[in-house]
Order: structure tokens, then sequence, then C-alpha cells
């Protein structure tokens, strides 16, 4: 049976991701990356294009800022006090910085500006307002396990997350268990 794409099914894909007519992502077969359909795991306007396509499918899509990555908004800017970053080094225009908020979700950042005891950053992704176009190959279609529809991830990026916390665990010197039903090989990059 040839499954398609649709929700709660996960897809492998290659692609090259063009923008202003610059190459800024290529993704090859040989390293194709998967992605839970109908989980917000891509962008809108892509996940829109791989619905109804199946193995060996191959097209072109473009897509807009609204259907990407949003259009630019000058209100992500902010400033902040540059005490808060001294565990950051350095900090010059043009580097991208992961930021944690109280509630421990994380947020990416770009630095415009540092002046004295002010940092500027802008929070708005680096392809914010940008037009995507987008060359895709669909690899393979499966259904999606429970775990991977509980965590909407697949199973590759659940274990890359599991393995990114156990080298987080181990470089603050904690163990335990994240209490998951399939096994992740620590070798995994």
């Amino acid at each position: 049976m040839a499954f398609t794409l649709k929700q709660d099914m996960v897809g492998t894909i290659a692609y090259t991701l063009t923008v202003d007519g610059a190459v800024v992502e290529v993704i090859k077969p040989e390293n194709a990356v998967e992605y839970l359909h109908g989980a917000d795991n891509l962008v809108p306007g892509l996940e829109a294009a791989l619905e109804g396509k199946a193995v060996g499918d191959s097209f072109d899509v473009t897509v807009l800022p609204e259907d990407g990555y949003g259009e630019y908004d000058e209100d992500e800017i902010e400033e902040m006090d540059a005490g808060d970053f001294e565990d950051f080094g350095e900090l010059e225009p043009g580097m991208e910085i992961e930021l944690m908020d109280e509630d421990g979700d994380i947020y990416e950042a770009t630095v415009l500006e540092v002046t004295g005891s002010v940092v500027r950053l802008d929070f708005n992704s680096p392809l914010a307002g940008k037009t995507l176009h987008y060359t895709v190959q669909v690899m393979a279609v499966r259904e999606a396990s429970d775990e991977e529809l509980e965590m909407g991830l697949p199973a590759s990026l659940i274990d890359e997350l599991y393995s990114q916390m156990d080298e987080e665990d181990e470089e603050d010197g904690d163990e335990h268990d994240h209490d998951h039903d399939h096994d992740h090989d620590p070798r995994r990059n």
C-alpha cells in the first residue's frame, strides 16, 4: 500500500531552499529529514504543498512570507542589559544566540548592536519577510507511531532531542531516565 502525506503521517524529504536567488540550505537524499505532517514541523506553505504527495514525487514550490517565516516585525527588536550576556563571551553584530526565558522556553536572536551596557537583539527569523523557493523530493512516507503523535515529532527528532538532553545531563553530572520506549544510539548526530 502506497502512503501519501496527510495528517499524522511521517514524511522524509530532501530539498534545496533558495532565497533571493541564493541557495541557503541543501538537504541531499542521503541526509533527508523527517517531519510529522500536521504537527507544524515545517513552514505552513511547504507542508501544504506536500499534502497528498507520495514517495518519488518531486516538485518546486514558492512560499510567500505569510506562509513561511512571517513578515519582518520591527516589534521583535529588543534592547537588553549587556550584563545579562556575560556567559556568551564577546558579542558581535551578526552573531546568532539562543536565550532561555524564565519558563524554560528557548528563543533565537541575532545581535544587531552592542553599545556600552545595551545589546540590541532581533528576534525575527533570518528568513522573516523573505519569499522561499523549495525544490523538494519525497523520499519516504509512513504512519506515525503513538509516541511520535504524542510528542508531535518524528522518531529521528525525538531521538535527537533525548540525545541532547542526555549530553546536557552528563555535562551537569545528572543522570536520569527520560521514560521513553525506544532505544537511541548516543553516536547519532
